[in-house]
């Protein structure tokens, strides 16, 4: 019994004490060159165009959306001056038909949107940052009153045109994609536009990040003030699952292990790793209470989503007429933002980005044996193909906790570990040398 107990103890060992747990410095820099400054004039600037509204004056030079377009492109083609020709940018006008809603007219519309070249041909994978440039007021129709949007959405919008800025200077291996888009006030028109496009020419789209609402930090009616959480928002089940996965996720009980939820999780653990004084606040739901986001058209289209917001939202400065009343101030201003908060968000976000940008391919065909009863699990899986990886993360967790609690590190396609699946939630992830992972995948049963 003693000699079992040892060939026990040194099995477990092997596995728990051989993780991968390195800070690649490059991620480190460029999280540090994450500027609250350069976010804050980014917002000054979106409210000086008086409005931003889907529907909005296009032609004009320096009021409403047209005019934020094109800065916002000026933007971006000047980060492209230090990409070595990889980061070029476009205007992508579309036409939006009447819908007898909150579109009236027949309209031209547009995302901005920078695309950054992998330097790998062979590799077509594709990871999306946004957020929404048009705004409004207390009357979603009003497309003339003064809208300055400065949370709602300039703050998503300065964290991915920051984004683009500081990994514009680096080298990855796909497509990055930096993208403001338009009509989210009006029915999530410029998102639905890019995810269609996106799906109908066949994008391996690995994730995309939504950030709507990231730079308030005081709660109205509350008094609360807390910069130290943000909420992740995904989906529990897929918009498009099929009758055989709905088996499978059944059998399985995997209903908090959608692509989705795994992104969300990642997204906590990448976050701990590099940026300080802030939680991820894991929410699961697809998003606020019978409210909707950017992220949500891609995650109908089949794609990997999640919404980043604010821990708190101040109703006060949100769909509000500029105004004074009864001694409140109400509208969306710069001033009542927190500048360090939306900085330390972007952070998350870039960490995110970076590390599924440099991450080899998750493994395929990931299963665990069901052949025989036992108090071990063993799972197998397959190489992912391009990037050679330098070994696999196996993620484990009790089914009652949300986030992967422990990490075992192996080098082969197969591993047995030393606990039920009676009782915990497993999934893999490719890793390389720098500690890159990919997104973990839920195993199936296999016999």
């Amino acid at each position: 019994m003693k000699l079992i107990f040892i060939l026990y103890t040194l099995f477990f060992f092997q596995f728990s004490f051989s993780q991968i747990t390195n800070d690649d410095p490059e991620i480190k820099k460029m999280v540090s060159e994450v500027k609250t400054e350069n976010l804050e004039k980014i917002v000054n600037k979106l409210v000086t165009f008086g409005t931003r509204h889907t529907l909005s004056d296009t032609k004009n030079e320096i009021r409403g959306i047209g005019a934020a377009q094109k800065w916002v492109k000026s933007e971006f083609d000047k980060y492209a001056l230090e990409s070595n020709g990889r980061l070029t940018s476009k205007i992508d006008y579309f036409i939006l038909k009447a819908d007898g809603k909150r579109i009236t007219n027949d309209t031209e519309v547009a995302n901005v949107i920078a695309t950054l070249k992998g330097t790998d041909s062979n590799d077509n994978r594709v990871l999306i940052v946004s957020g929404h440039l048009d705004s409004r007021a207390t009357d979603v129709m009003d497309a003339k009153i003064d809208a300055p949007g400065a949370n709602d959405d300039g703050s998503g919008v300065a964290a991915m045109m920051e984004l683009c800025r500081i990994m514009s200077k680096r080298q990855f291996p796909f497509t990055l994609i930096f993208v403001a888009v338009t009509g989210e006030e009006q029915g999530l028109y410029g998102a639905k536009h890019l995810a269609e496009f996106a799906k109908t020419n066949n994008w391996n789209i690995v994730a995309m990040l939504n950030n709507d609402m990231i730079g308030n930090s005081n709660s109205s009616g509350t008094g609360i003030h807390d910069n130290t959480q943000v909420r992740v928002f995904s989906e529990a089940i897929p918009f498009l699952e099929t009758e055989e996965e709905s088996k499978i996720r059944k059998a399985t009980n995997r209903d908090n292990d959608s692509p989705s939820r795994q992104l969300a999780r990642y997204i906590k653990t990448v976050t701990n790793q590099y940026v300080n004084q802030l939680n991820i606040n894991l929410v699961y739901r697809n998003d606020r209470f019978l409210r909707g986001g950017d992220h949500t058209p891609f995650m109908q289209n089949g794609f990997t989503a999640i919404r980043f917001c604010e821990i708190n939202e101040n109703y006060n400065h949100q769909h509000q007429n500029l105004r004074t009343e009864n001694g409140i101030k109400y509208g969306d201003l710069p001033e009542y933002m927190d500048f360090e908060y939306l900085r330390k968000i972007t952070c998350a976000n870039l960490a995110t980005f970076s590390n599924l940008a440099w991450s080899p391919k998750a493994p395929t065909s990931v299963g665990i044996e069901i052949k025989e009863l036992t108090n071990s699990s063993t799972l197998v899986w397959k190489a992912p193909e391009g990037k050679s990886v330098y070994g696999y993360n196996i993620l484990m967790r009790e089914t009652s906790s949300a986030h992967w609690e422990k990490s075992f590190f192996v080098k082969d396609e197969k591993a047995t570990i030393p606990y039920s699946k009676d009782n915990y939630f497993f999934a893999v992830q490719s890793i390389d040398a720098l500690g890159h992972a990919s997104l973990p995948l839920f195993p199936t049963p296999i016999r």
